[in-house]
């Protein structure tokens, strides 16, 4: 197999869920190879893959708003629940 990926990743739509799952499977791939900097590049890619489903799913987001519930989420998993 051809490229930076160990193993097959279908392709997905940009704007859809099936582009997260591809990056979410880059992603894995790189960590599984223990290549820490492919996996950066999977993350930004993955947070690009979001950013792109929101806009089409959910124009009134913006990434600050998921960042602040993930700030809060984060918080109520420190302190034991939700």
């Amino acid at each position: 197999m051809a490229g930076y990926h160990k193993r097959e990743i279908v392709k997905g739509k940009l704007g859809e869920l099936s582009k997260i799952q591809e990056e979410l499977d880059e992603l894995k791939d790189a960590d599984e190879q223990g290549c820490r900097i492919m996996a950066l590049v999977e993350l930004a890619d993955l947070l690009g893959a979001i950013r792109h489903y929101m806009r089409v799913h959910h124009p009134g987001f913006r990434m600050s708003d998921l960042k602040k519930m993930a700030s809060i989420t984060g918080k109520a998993f420190e302190h034991g629940g939700r």
